[in-house]
């Protein structure tokens, strides 16, 4: 069911907002009529003091306060989608939104249509969802906020970095984050999973901090403790894809490098800005995004894989360049004039889709391993081998039954830092009164969650681009006032510039006076003051005259668009046709 309320009935509308209304009416009536009946639609004015205000106010709809004088009305425009017990809002619909009309409404179409929540698999090395404390006496490590932030939306598994096989009808989407040490027959997994028709996110990483800093500690019973494995990467999958990620190499920016506390420069901290995000304007991931910061990152670069297309959500310059991870992570200053430029910019949040092949042609390698150990101890007795020849034949046949491959278009999402997710980076902590939770301060984890929303709301939604404005806004009217805006702008500088330039001469004839004589105009201030006067009449005389000569322009222009809609126009018209006319009248007479 979807209930559309829009306060159609109200003078306080704006053109703007009339038309949208209109709009989005059309646009629902078309979806109920390819829906075949599986969507019904409501149309509800929520005019005050009705059961329909009372409905928009239980469906949580945000109505707009106009207050005109002593006249207030709430204006409400806004969808409401149920389906059995989900329910999905849109609180309220404004004309500035309207490329998104068509992505926001699937997207809830879609997520009130799922029976359960969509299942996101994770698949990391490091204690996301937290874990025991690392040292006697400490508390247990917290969940990272992102985590218990995905907790709430999202059902959550915690897969491990086993060779599980992962089926795609149980898991919506894969995260893979930091697969440090990855083994081959865990790639087959995820090579499996994406064949099948699963959503992949994998955030590598050359150098994670976060790593880092969640190894154990070094232990004297035991000698210290194994360095932390701080780089991460897929290395058949993305060598199947046309991807390269050079492990062990931080990527730095001299345009979108972070100064730090204390005076350093983090040629390795990346602030992004929307200058980093060239589909921002098409791309509903990026589309509202701001700004995004990565630690240590790392640059994608497509060389192009069979089928496979690419979209990049977040690109650094050009002004960009390679340099060894462990000295980046020093922060070492002197690196800033030696920094490489590789005059190429590299991607730092890619989307691949496509018809993907796999990467494990010859199968599964934990398989094909235990086979070549098999073949290099052969058994003695040549009896049980002859024996067993048959058998090995058919389970040979049956070993390689992976698929080669994807069964239906797939999408993954390559991201080049893990760090940019941990609460250092992404949340900053708040309060109130005895609560203490964690709160976004940067685009980061928007970022995330607008791609878990196109990779969980419906296969169709994946790699959605937004919708053309219907709006055309008089571009010329536009121009003609902010010529107009700008001549008066000046006209006003000016002013103000000539009344500053009077009062301070009107305060230095008055530094003039001695000391003994009454507070009292001179006739050089009153002259002054009455140039003053006559110089401000002048000028607003001006701009009046200005405003004046726009409104003209501008009744004008009306006057030629209603000429031409009435007269002009009808008239080509009236003259093609009779054209038409006479030339089959001729052409009959002719035969």
């Amino acid at each position: 069911v979807v209930r559309y309320y829009a306060t159609v009935k109200s003078e306080a509308l704006s053109r703007d907002l009339k038309l949208y209304m209109r709009k989005v009416d059309d646009f629902l009536r078309q979806y109920a009529a390819l829906s075949d009946g599986k969507l019904r639609l409501e149309r509800l004015d929520p005019q005050p003091d009705t059961d329909a205000e009372d409905s928009a106010s239980l469906d949580g709809m945000q109505g707009q306060r106009v207050v005109d004088g002593s006249y207030e009305e709430n204006i409400y425009h806004g969808i409401a989608i149920t389906c059995l017990d989900q329910k999905q809002t849109i609180p309220f619909l404004s004309p500035n939104d309207e490329t998104r009309l068509e992505y926001e409404l699937s997207r809830a179409i879609a997520q009130v249509s799922q029976p359960r929540k969509p299942v996101i698999g994770i698949k990391s090395p490091l204690p996301i969802a937290g874990g025991m404390a690392q040292m006697p006496g400490q508390r247990p490590r917290p969940a990272w906020a992102f985590y218990q932030q995905l907790s709430q939306s999202f059902e959550v598994r915690d897969l491990g970095m086993g060779p599980e096989p992962i089926d795609p009808d149980e898991i919506t989407v894969l995260m893979v984050i930091h697969p440090a040490g990855i083994s081959p027959d865990v790639e087959f997994q995820i090579d499996q999973y994406l064949l099948k028709g699963g959503t992949l996110i994998a955030c590598l990483d050359p150098f994670s901090a976060a790593a880092q800093a969640s190894a154990p500690p070094p232990n004297p019973m035991m000698g210290g403790a194994p360095p932390a494995q701080t780089s991460s990467t897929l290395p058949t999958l993305l060598d199947a894809w046309g991807v390269d990620f050079t492990e062990g190499f931080v990527l730095s920016d001299s345009k979108y490098r972070t100064p730090l506390p204390g005076g350093p420069v983090g040629f390795g901290v990346l602030n992004l800005t929307r200058d980093a995000m060239p589909n921002r304007k098409d791309d509903l991931i990026t589309q509202g995004l701001n700004d995004a910061i990565l630690y240590l990152s790392g640059g994608y670069v497509m060389k192009g894989g069979k089928g496979l297309s690419s979209n990049a959500l977040l690109r650094s310059s050009r002004d960009s360049g390679l340099v060894e991870a462990v000295q980046a992570s020093r922060m070492d200053q002197s690196l800033l004039t030696k920094m490489p430029r590789d005059d190429k910019a590299y991607d730092l949040v890619v989307r691949l889709s496509g018809q993907f092949q796999t990467a494990f042609p010859d199968g599964d390698p934990a398989k094909n391993d235990e086979e070549d150990s098999a073949n290099a101890n052969p058994g003695d007795n040549e009896e049980d081998s002859t024996e067993d020849d048959a058998t090995d034949t058919g389970e040979l046949a049956k070993a390689d039954d992976s698929l080669k491959e994807s069964v239906t278009p797939g999408s993954v999402f390559l991201i080049s830092d893990v760090d940019f997710l941990h609460d250092n980076l992404a949340y900053q902590p708040a309060g109130m009164g005895n609560m203490r939770f964690m709160v976004p301060f940067n685009g980061n984890s928007v970022l995330l969650f607008n791609i878990l929303d196109q990779a969980t709301g419906s296969k169709h939604l994946i790699g959605s681009r937004s919708r053309a404005s219907t709006r055309r806004p008089f571009t010329l009217i536009q121009e003609m006032e902010a010529r107009s805006e700008r001549k008066v702008g000046d006209k006003m500088v000016k002013m103000e510039d000539e009344l500053e330039s009077a009062n301070k001469r009107l305060r230095d004839l008055q530094s003039q006076k001695t000391a003994g004589t009454e507070m009292f105009a001179s006739p050089e201030q009153q002259a002054e003051i009455v140039k003053l006067r006559q110089k401000s009449v002048e000028i607003n005389r001006e701009i009046r005259g200005l405003q004046k000569d726009l409104k003209r322009e501008k009744d004008a222009l009306s006057a030629s668009i209603i000429i031409l809609n009435v007269l002009v126009i009808p008239i080509i018209i009236a003259i093609i046709g009779i054209t038409v006319c006479m030339r089959r009248r001729s052409a009959t007479v002719a035969r």
